[in-house]
């Protein structure tokens, strides 16, 4: 009885999710915002129906004849063996639903690999666990990553009541932007494993594999923010990697690419200036805690056996060139943070781990040291690709 409770229950939420992509416990697609989702959207309809057609005829015709030919109304099995004729009509007609299946699917599939007439390129890198954005018509480059109040929220013992926090896990600190009725073109590629880039109402996801270029394309009708997710298995925190999309109107877009323009100038002439330790500190303090504290804890003290603890640490005590360069080019599951900061959050998050959660160094360093270093950091193989 409870079983035939629980499958009543599912056949009622999955039918009260048909045809309404954002209902609750929806199990339908999301139509999503583009004409390409559509398309897809229609297609899957197209053949869900032809299925439930096909399920009411063959299982109407069992039931039916289970029903008023069981032996207990006097019935007896029919003595027979093959029926030419039957035969040809149960191969001609299925190949012919498979036919008006294959053509509209087929036409798909070439519209979801067209990106010819693209007017603008976006290279996606995924690395554990963020997402690396570069427009290559107009050089804007950034990352994005879990925001912050989802990932305090998600720390062990932050007391924190995840449904307080909005878009729990599926908020970023910088979002993907885009204009609105542009063909966009997007290459894919990966830093260290396989992720795999996600946003619903696009229609589509795909890999993004290190040491190739997946490609995939866009055109979105209509302004608004929309979410997704890593959905490949990529490490310890695949859960925190999400992904936002903000499309916006081309005039707000055009000033959007401005405003970008002259952060990353002002982020230039961060980096070359000189910085105090007690502001390098209180600005280290917010990337650790965004970028480290997630393997290391909060408090520094890592994870036995797993994440080494920070505080009271050899390397972290010891001299500061051990210590950044293992930042900077990563080693084992530690990421190569070197081409992930800007110098001036790299700066201020060596000279922070030195000088709190436990420690008492002393020094500090520099963003214009850590930019000479970055530049002599190797080109990434993935940026020959394009």
């Amino acid at each position: 009885m409870k079983k035939t409770k629980q499958l009543f229950a599912a056949l009622t939420l999955m039918l009260s999710g048909l045809g309404s992509a954002h209902a609750d416990y929806a199990i339908s697609l999301v139509k999503g915002v583009t004409g390409l989702s559509n398309d897809i959207y229609d297609l899957h309809m197209w053949v869900f129906w032809i299925c439930v057609v096909i399920g009411i005829g063959v299982f109407g015709t069992m039931f039916y004849s289970i029903y008023y030919h069981r032996k207990s109304m006097g019935h007896e099995a029919e003595q027979f063996h093959e029926s030419t004729k039957v035969e040809i009509i149960w191969t001609i007609i299925p190949t012919l639903i498979l036919v008006a299946m294959a053509i509209p699917a087929t036409k798909l599939m070439l519209e979801v690999d067209d990106i010819q007439e693209s007017e603008m390129s976006i290279k996606v890198t995924g690395w554990q666990w963020k997402w690396e954005y570069e427009y290559l018509d107009n050089g804007i480059h950034f990352f994005s990553s879990l925001d912050e109040a989802s990932n305090r929220a998600r720390q062990i013992d932050s007391g924190i009541d995840p449904r307080s926090v909005p878009h729990y896990l599926l908020n970023v600190d910088k979002p993907l932007v885009i204009p609105v009725d542009t063909k966009i073109r997007f290459l894919f590629t990966a830093a260290d494993v396989i992720h795999s880039w996600w946003v619903p109402d696009l229609g589509w996801k795909k890999d993004t594999v290190p040491g190739f270029i997946n490609e995939a394309w866009t055109l979105v009708d209509k302004a608004g923010t929309y979410r997704g997710q890593c959905t490949e298995l990529c490490g310890k925190d695949h859960g925190f990697m999400p992904i936002v999309v903000i499309a916006m109107e081309k005039e707000d877009y055009a000033i959007w690419v401005q405003e970008q323009k002259t952060l990353a100038d002002a982020e230039k002439n961060a980096a070359d200036k000189e910085w105090t330790a007690e502001d390098l500190i209180a600005k280290g303090e917010t990337v650790y805690a965004n970028n480290c504290s997630s393997c290391h804890m909060a408090d520094g003290a890592g994870v036995p056996g797993t994440f080494p603890a920070i505080t009271e640490s050899p390397l972290v005590s010891g001299e500061m060139e051990a210590q950044v360069d293992l930042m900077m080019n990563g080693k084992g599951m530690m990421p190569a943070f070197g081409q992930m900061l800007s110098a001036v959050d790299f700066a201020a998050v060596s000279t922070f781990i030195r000088n709190g959660l436990g420690n008492e160094v002393g020094d500090s360093i520099q963003p214009s040291e850590i930019k000479s270093l970055q530049t002599a950091l190797p080109k990434k193989e993935s940026d020959d690709d394009e």
